[in-house]
């Protein structure tokens, strides 16, 4: 009897391997709907960036010292002595953003088609709960390599949970853990980063593939009349569609060492609390928010731009329950698509503003300065 087996044998012997077998290959091979394509591999993808998180966050942890002393040096340490530490690091920090712009565009192909119809809500729910997790995952480890620009983009981001109504004050001490950033803030990212936020986002995770798995992807039916999909016209999930996520994952990662190498993030000096930077701005992800929330002033205009800001993340956790329509299909779904194509512009404009506000920038020759509020002036 040969080594495997005898393997074999051993586990034969102990567990029932024949029925997690026939798991195993009906999940491997489980036909998907004949519209499944490259837009469906964004759900993995952001798999992958968390995984690739997970393992690059760990090896800089081995080295990285989370104290207001220590912090900048270790960065420093790890991007200049350690053996390939700089691409680690920078791998990591580029992970970041590429995690939000696939779990985002994975989100926008699930609205667009419907798929957070009936039964599939609360594989919307955890998606959106996924997407909340991620976005923490940049504010917490922002403030990680304790340089200027993260403290003070910091402190600014802390500032405004003080316009949080009734629990305002209470809020930003808690995130601070005190009136300032210090070093006790540093402490606090540092635990929820690297512990807390990793085991709840590994739990929806786990929630979000076993929803998907139990009720597949959605086809393009009405909500009530979907069909199991055939043999002869479903799309096998391996070795198919399993190749397609091969490929972009493979772009992926040259997309990911090649931003690490020739747009390295800087480390910046070193935190000064008592020197504080020009124009500090959050990271892109945070822009739409940050500019928004510019626009109202007056005795409740903080109250009303939380608010405001809050009323996109509270649509995404309650909109499959809000719109009950019974189509899937982006044509016959003209309200939801629209409301969706607002958003998205908007998110986008808002973006862009806060981007170049406060800036002057060039246009077809043309010297244009764009003020607090985003509003452009022409420079003579």
């Amino acid at each position: 009897m040969g080594l495997s087996s005898r393997i074999r044998a051993f586990f034969d012997a102990r567990f029932d391997t024949a029925t997690a077998e026939r798991f195993i290959d009906g999940q491997l091979h489980k036909r998907l709907p004949p519209h499944t394509g490259w837009l469906h591999v964004f759900g993995s993808l952001s798999l992958l960036l968390f995984v690739s998180q997970v393992i690059t966050g760990i090896l800089l942890l081995i080295y990285y010292r989370p104290t207001p002393e220590e912090a900048y040096e270790s960065i420093k340490y790890i991007t200049a002595d350690i053996h390939f530490g700089w691409l680690f690091r920078q791998v990591h920090a580029w992970g970041a953003s590429l995690m939000i712009v696939a779990v985002t565009l994975h989100m926008m192909r699930t609205f667009f088609m419907g798929s957070y119809k009936k039964p599939r809500e609360f594989t919307w729910v955890t998606g959106a709960l996924l997407f909340l997790i991620t976005i923490t995952f940049g504010f917490t480890g922002y403030l990680l390599p304790w340089n200027q620009i993260a403290f003070w983009a910091t402190t600014v981001g802390t500032e405004s949970a003080n316009k949080v109504p009734l629990i305002g004050p209470w809020l930003q001490y808690f995130l601070r853990g005190g009136d300032t950033v210090t070093g006790e803030t540093l402490s606090r990212f540092f635990v929820a980063h690297v512990i807390i936020l990793p085991w709840i986002m590994a739990g929806l995770v786990a929630v979000h593939l076993v929803l998907m798995r139990l009720n597949n992807l959605a086809t393009l039916e009405r909500v009530g009349q979907e069909k199991p999909v055939p043999p002869q016209r479903g799309i096998p999930f391996f070795p198919v569609h399993v190749a397609k996520e091969g490929v972009v994952a493979v772009l992926l990662f040259a997309v990911l060492v090649t931003l690490s190498v020739v747009a390295p993030w800087e480390i910046g000096e070193p935190a000064d609390p008592l020197s504080t930077p020009a124009h500090i701005k959050p990271e892109w992800y945070f822009l739409p928010s940050y500019q928004l929330l510019k626009y109202f002033e007056g005795p409740y205009g903080a109250v009303v731009g939380i608010f405001a800001c809050s009323v996109p993340f509270v649509l995404l956790l309650i909109w499959p329950f809000a719109d009950r329509g019974k189509e899937r299909h982006p044509r016959k779904r003209p309200a939801a698509v629209t409301v969706g194509l607002i958003g998205l512009l908007a998110a986008l404009v808002l973006g862009y503003l806060g981007h170049v506000s406060e800036t002057e920038q060039s246009y077809f020759g043309k010297r244009v300065h764009f003020d607090l509020l985003g509003r452009p002036h022409l420079v003579e």
